[in-house]
C-alpha cells in the first residue's frame, strides 16, 4: 500500500474517540504508509573508515572477544579487560559503568562494551503488551512505547534493546504470540517499522535513543503443535509472502541488529543458516549491521549428549561438538554468539584448521564495530550517574500519560449486547474476578524492569474513575508459578469464593468482571494445551450472569482465547490484553465511555480449540469449507466455518458503515498502480474510531494465493453523521508476490478489492493487470 488521503468530509472530525486521540492522515501518506517508509541510509565513509583503522590493529584474540555476548551473570572484570563485544541484561548503572570503564581503559584498543536489554514494551514505563498494542490499528501507539523505552534503557546505559519481537504466527497455543503483531504480515510490516524508527529517531547516537534487534530470525512463530522452540518446516513462497515482509521493514526503517532464532528452518537452524543470515538477510536486503545468537541457540546446534565442552545446550545434530556448532553459525552468518562460548572458545584452532575464515570473522568484527561507531559509543560510553540514579528519569507523568492513551486505544469491544456498555460511573459499581485487584498481572509478559507497584490494578482504576461506591470480590485466585511448579489444578480452583462474589454483585448496580491469564501463562516457554479461562472463571460468569446485574467481563490475556461460552454469558465483553502500568485507568476509561474503544483483533478468535490454525488470510482449497455438504474442508462437530471472531473486528460505542468503493482504473500494468477510494460514516450517535481496511485477492495465479490480504487500513476518528472517503493507491508491491523459486513476481489478469472494516469486507471491486 503506497499512499492514503483524506477527502470530501461531511460533517466535522474530532479529535479524539471521545478522549483519546486519533490523527488523521496528512499530506505525508497514511499512518501505516509513513511507518512503513524507508529510512535506512547510505553507510558513512568516516565510520567506515574508523573501522578500518581499528579492524586492522586487533589481534586474533582481540577480534574473537569481540564476537562473544555474556549475559549479566558470566560477565567478569577479566571479560571486559580481554575486550568483550556484548553483555545483555545487566541494568544496575554502576555495575555497567564498572565495566565500561574497564573496557575503555584497560582493555588495549579500548573498545567500549554494548550493553543490551529486553525492552519489548517498556522498561519501566509498560506499555501494553506487542499483541495488544496491535489491536490499535496505529503505529504511533507503537512508536511511543519504543521511543519511550529506548530513552528510559539508555538512561542507564541500555544501548541497545531487543525489541522489536515481529514473528507472524498463526498459533495461539504459542506463548510468545503476546510478543508480536498477530497473523498478519502487512500490520506486522507497519508496526515493526514503527518500533524501529520510534527507538532509534533518525540517528541512534542520540542518548536518548538506542538501536533496535529485530527478532527472531526467521519463522519462530510457526512451531508445531505451539510448543516452543518448535521446528518449522515451510515452501519458499511461505516463508517469503508471510514470514519475511516484517523482517524486511524493519530493515528498511533503520534497524541495524537481528536476532537469529532458536528454531529449525527446514531442518537448519536459525543461528546456523546461510540462506537466511547472509543470501537473503545480508546479500539481498544488503543488510550491514549484526546478527546475534538467541541465548545458547549457537550451543543448540549440537547433537546430544553435548561434547567440547561436555555440558550446556543441545539437541539440533546439525553439528558435532561446541567447535563445529562454533564453525557452522560463524560461516552461516551469526557474528554475535550469546551465552555460549564456541566461536571464542575455539576460534583460533578453527582458523588454524581452516574450519573459518579470518574473511568471515573479520566481516563479523567489522559490522559489530559499524554499529558501536554510529551508535556513538566511542564518543560516549559511559552512564550519567545523576540522571540514571534519578527517579524522576522514569515513569514521568507524561509517560504515564502515553500509556494510559496506548491501553485505551488498544482494547476491543467484542460484544456489547443492549447497550450494556458505557456504564454510568454515578452508580454502584462491583469489581470482581481473580484478576480484579492484581496490578502484577496487568504488565503482561516481558514487564521489563516495571514494578508491581507502578501499575494501577482494575480496582484502583475504577473506584478512581466512579463517583459512587465501589467494592471488591476476588472469587477466586490464579496461580502465579512458574513450571514446573506450576500446577494448572491451582488456577480458579474452587467455588468458595462465589457466594461473596455474588453477594458484592447484588448489592452493586454494575459489575467489572475481570478474568483471564496471569502474565506468568504468555511469554516465552508458555505454551497452552487449552485457550479455555483457566480454572472456573466460566463458572464464575455464570454465576454473576445470574444475578442479572448489568455487567462486563474484562479480559486480560497474551493469546486468542476460545470464548464462545464467555460471549453467551456476558451481555458485554472487552478484551484488554495486558494493558501495561496504566491498566486500571484505561479500563475504567473505556468501560465508563470516557473513551470510545475502537481497537481492532490483530488475530483471529476460534469457536474451539479444534479450528487451531485457523487465520483469515489462509490458502484456498479446491473443497472449502461448506457446513451444508459433507465432503469439504469441514468440521463435522462445528456447524460454522468461521471463527468466532474474525482478523480486524472490533465494535464500538457508535456505528459506522463503510461504502461508495471506487477503483481510479480498471486496468493497471505491472509497474502501474491504482488509487482505491472508500467512504467511512458514524452513523450512531456518539464520537467514535472505525479502522477503514483494504483487502485483495488474486483470484488465479500460478502459486495459489490467500483468499484475501491486507493492504492497508487507517483508523480515523468522526462525530455523529460525519464521513471522510480515504484513499489508498495499490501497486505491485501489493498484487505480486513471491514463487517458490525466492523470485517476485507480478503476473496479469484480474485483482479482487474488498473495503471494510473487518476481514470479512463484503464491498467488491475487480481490476485487470496487464502486460
Amino acid at each position: 500500500m503506497k499512499k492514503f488521503v483524506v477527502v470530501a468530509v461531511a460533517g466535522p472530525l474530532v479529535a479524539g474517540s471521545l478522549m483519546a486521540g486519533s490523527v488523521l492522515a496528512n499530506d505525508g501518506g497514511a499512518a501505516d504508509e509513513r511507518a512503513l517508509a524507508a529510512d535506512r541510509g547510505a553507510p558513512s565513509r568516516s565510520v567506515e573508515q574508523r573501522v578500518d583503522r581499528l579492524l586492522a590493529k586487533m589481534t586474533t584474540e582481540e577480534k574473537l572477544q569481540q564476537v562473544q555476548l555474556l549475559s549479566d551473570g558470566q560477565i567478569t572484570d577479566a571479560d571486559a579487560k580481554a575486550g568483550v563485544g556484548g553483555v545483555f541484561s545487566l541494568t544496575d548503572p554502576a555495575k555497567i559503568d564498572h565495566f565500561q570503564k574497564i573496557a575503555m581503559t584497560k582493555s588495549r584498543l579500548h573498545i567500549p562494551i554494548l550493553f543490551a536489554y529486553d525492552t519489548i514494551h517498556g522498561y519501566r514505563t509498560i506499555f501494553p503488551v506487542p499483541l495488544g498494542a496491535a489491536s490499535s490499528f496505529d503505529p504511533d501507539v507503537a512508536r511511543a512505547d519504543a521511543k519511550i523505552g529506548a530513552r528510559e534503557s539508555t538512561t542507564v546505559g541500555i544501548k541497545q534493546i531487543y525489541s522489536p519481537m515481529v514473528d507472524v504466527s498463526h498459533e495461539p497455543r504459542w506463548g510468545r504470540i503476546v510478543e508480536g503483531n498477530g497473523e498478519d504480515p502487512y500490520l506486522g510490516s507497519v508496526f515493526a517499522a514503527a518500533r524501529v524508527k520510534g527507538a532509534q529517531g533518525d540517528d541512534y547516537s542520540k542518548p536518548d535513543r538506542a538501536v533496535t534487534s529485530v527478532k527472531h530470525f526467521v519463522a519462530y512463530g510457526d512451531p508445531e503443535g505451539g510448543r516452543d522452540y518448535g521446528t518449522t518446516d515451510l515452501s519458499e513462497q511461505t516463508l517469503r509472502n508471510l514470514y519475511l515482509p516484517p523482517f524486511k521493514a524493519a530493515v528498511d526503517a533503520g534497524a541495524d541488529t537481528v536476532m537469529c532464532s532458536f528454531n529449525a528452518i527446514n531442518g537448519v537452524p536459525g543461528c546456523a543458516n546461510s540462506y537466511t543470515e547472509t543470501q537473503i538477510l545480508k546479500k539481498e536486503w544488503g543488510f550491514d549491521g549484526f546478527i546475534e545468537s538467541d541465548y545458547t541457540a549457537v550451543a543448540e546446534t549440537r547433537a546430544c549428549p553435548p561434547k567440547k565442552p561436555d555440558e550446556g545446550s543441545c539437541g539440533h545434530g546439525t553439528a558435532a561438538d561446541g567447535p563445529d556448532a562454533g564453525a557452522k553459525a560463524l560461516m552461516a552468518g551469526t557474528d554475535s554468539e550469546m551465552v555460549s562460548t564456541n566461536i571464542r572458545d575455539y576460534g583460533k584452532q578453527l582458523l588454524a584448521d581452516g574450519r573459518i575464515s579470518k574473511k568471515r570473522l573479520d566481516d563479523a568484527v567489522r559490522r559489530i564495530l559499524r554499529v558501536k561507531f554510529r551508535a556513538g559509543l566511542f564518543e560516549r560510553p559511559y552512564v550519567d550517574q545523576a540522571k540514571a540514579t534519578d527517579p524522576a528519569s522514569f515513569l514521568t507523568a507524561a509517560d504515564r500519560k502515553a500509556a494510559r492513551n496506548a491501553a485505551s486505544r488498544s482494547m476491543v469491544l467484542l460484544q456489547n449486547k443492549g447497550k450494556t456498555l458505557p456504564l454510568d460511573p454515578a452508580k454502584k459499581t462491583a469489581v470482581i474476578g481473580p484478576l480484579g485487584d492484581s496490578p502484577h498481572d496487568m504488565l503482561g509478559a516481558w514487564w521489563g524492569k516495571g514494578e508491581d507497584g507502578d501499575a494501577v490494578s482494575v480496582l484502583k482504576g475504577i473506584t478512581d474513575g466512579s463517583s459512587a461506591t465501589t467494592t471488591y470480590a476476588q472469587g477466586c485466585a490464579l496461580s502465579n508459578e512458574e513450571p514446573p511448579a506450576y500446577d494448572p489444578n491451582d488456577d480458579c480452583p474452587s467455588d468458595a469464593g462465589f457466594a461473596k462474589a455474588v453477594a458484592a454483585a447484588k448489592a452493586a448496580d454494575q459489575v467489572v468482571l475481570a478474568v483471564g491469564e496471569t502474565r506468568e501463562m504468555s511469554g516465552e516457554a508458555t505454551s497452552r494445551s487449552t485457550l479455555d479461562l483457566p480454572g472456573k472463571q466460566q463458572e464464575l460468569i455464570d454465576a454473576i450472569a445470574a444475578t442479572g446485574k448489568p455487567f462486563v467481563v474484562v479480559l486480560f490475556n497474551g493469546r486468542p482465547l476460545t470464548l464462545s461460552k464467555v460471549v453467551g454469558s456476558a451481555p458485554a465483553v472487552l478484551e484488554a490484553w495486558f494493558p501495561g502500568v496504566e491498566a486500571g485507568n484505561a479500563v475504567a476509561d473505556v468501560v465508563f465511555g470516557k473513551v470510545n474503544p475502537g481497537g481492532k483483533l490483530p488475530v483471529s478468535f476460534p469457536q474451539r480449540l479444534g479450528q487451531v490454525p485457523i487465520y483469515y488470510n489462509h490458502e484456498p482449497t479446491g473443497r472449502p469449507c461448506d457446513v451444508e455438504q459433507k465432503y469439504d474442508s469441514r468440521y463435522r462437530d462445528l456447524r460454522t466455518c468461521d471463527p468466532l471472531f474474525p482478523f480486524g473486528f472490533g465494535l464500538s460505542y457508535s456505528t459506522f458503515k463503510v461504502s461508495d468503493l471506487s477503483l481510479s482504473k480498471s486496468t493497471v500494468s505491472r509497474k502501474g498502480s491504482v488509487v482505491v477510494s472508500m467512504k467511512v460514516t458514524n452513523t450512531g450517535d456518539v464520537a467514535g474510531d472505525d479502522v477503514a481496511q483494504v483487502y485483495i485477492h488474486d483470484p488465479v495465479a500460478s502459486i495459489s494465493q490467500p483468499v484475501r490480504r491486507l493492504r492497508g487500513f487507517e483508523r480515523v476518528t468522526l462525530k455523529p453523521g460525519a464521513s471522510t472517503t480515504v484513499r489508498f493507491t495499490l501497486d505491485a508491491s501489493d498484487f505480486g508476490f513471491y514463487d517458490n523459486r525466492g523470485k517476485f513476481v507480478v503476473e496479469p489478469g484480474a485483482i479482487q478489492v474488498y473495503a471494510g472494516d473487518d476481514s470479512t469486507a463484503s464491498l467488491t471491486k475487480t481490476f485487470q493487470v496487464t502486460g
